[in-house]
């Protein structure tokens, strides 16, 4: 992207951007019915939209038909090859990016603010394989930046590549979305796909527990909807998460106030609670006594 020629303002906006996504390598469109890609291999991501036409992608010797208004993204470093069905009109815009490297960021308040970046190599890790397909309508969103950087990157008119780099953020945040809905329907019917899920979750939980947590939190560390992922890591563990959040610091409360003669508002801190108000009460109502009261008890049997 040449940013010499960005006006002041332009240039600061991109500058203190914590969310600039991606390095776009280049934005193509095919229209020609013998197009076709040879066997290849790349370090960066293919994103390729099917505007026209029938073709049939193979990757690591997985073969997928596209047709009008798929979407496909491959993952960096997968060998693949793309033909076209003979006679048919076709149209693709292809999308070739890469994430933003060393570019400095401020450090996320809490463990869980993953970047899309994180998102597209979780969802198209082993969870999903080399590949992953998405189907939209023509008037999708997705569809309508996808033609709108093409024809900026066509025109290059003043203050092209600043609308670009607009444009780039919106299409990410709007991919990520639409791989968020398409994951969560992939794990309806798959229960151990949810176990798997659950336990990432309270291996998070376990890690993150004395850390300012919350269920928007540990659902967004598996890119899930805090009442999707509600609904399956009850069923899998019989508690909300919450629940298992809580009592685990509780748990946690207990031994330090066993093992220590740390103050009962320092251990409540320690353990994740803002406040001993707070922590006094649930620990009350888990343990039917006060932080005090355990202490006292657990003193007098040792």
């Amino acid at each position: 992207m040449n940013t010499e020629l960005f006006p002041k303002t332009w240039q600061e906006f991109i500058n203190n951007s914590e969310y600039l996504p991606v390095v776009i390598n280049s934005i193509e469109r095919h229209v020609d019915a013998d197009w076709s890609k040879t066997e290849s291999r790349h370090c960066y991501y293919e994103m390729i939209y099917v505007k026209k036409g029938i073709s049939m992608l193979e990757i690591e010797n997985i073969k997928t038909m596209l047709g009008p208004n798929d979407i496909i993204i491959i993952k960096p470093q997968k060998l693949h090859t793309l033909k076209v069905q003979e006679g048919c009109k076709c149209e693709f815009i292809v999308l070739y990016f890469s994430f933003a490297s060393g570019i400095e960021q401020k450090t996320p308040n809490y463990p869980s603010e993953i970047s899309i970046e994180d998102f597209i190599n979780f969802f198209t890790g082993n969870h999903t394989g080399p590949f992953l397909k998405l189907k939209v309508n023509q008037k999708n969103d997705i569809i309508t930046i996808l033609n709108r950087l093409v024809s900026e990157k066509a025109q290059e008119q003043f203050g092209s590549d600043f609308l670009i780099h607009l444009l780039i953020l919106e299409l990410f945040v709007l991919i990520s979305r639409a791989l968020k809905l398409e994951w969560e329907r992939s794990i309806t019917d798959d229960s151990l796909k949810q176990k798997e899920l659950v336990n990432l979750a309270e291996e998070y939980i376990r890690n993150y527990y004395e850390r300012n947590i919350g269920l928007s939190d540990i659902s967004g560390y598996v890119f899930l909807s805090p009442s999707y992922f509600t609904r399956i890591f009850k069923r899998q563990t019989g508690q909300t998460p919450i629940n298992y959040l809580i009592n685990l610091r509780i748990d946690r409360a207990k031994e330090l106030l066993s093992e220590s003669d740390e103050k009962a508002s320092d251990i409540a801190l320690s353990v994740g609670f803002s406040n001993q108000q707070r922590f006094n009460e649930t620990f009350k109502k888990i343990t039917g006594m006060t932080p005090i009261e355990y202490r006292k008890i657990k003193q007098r049997r040792a």
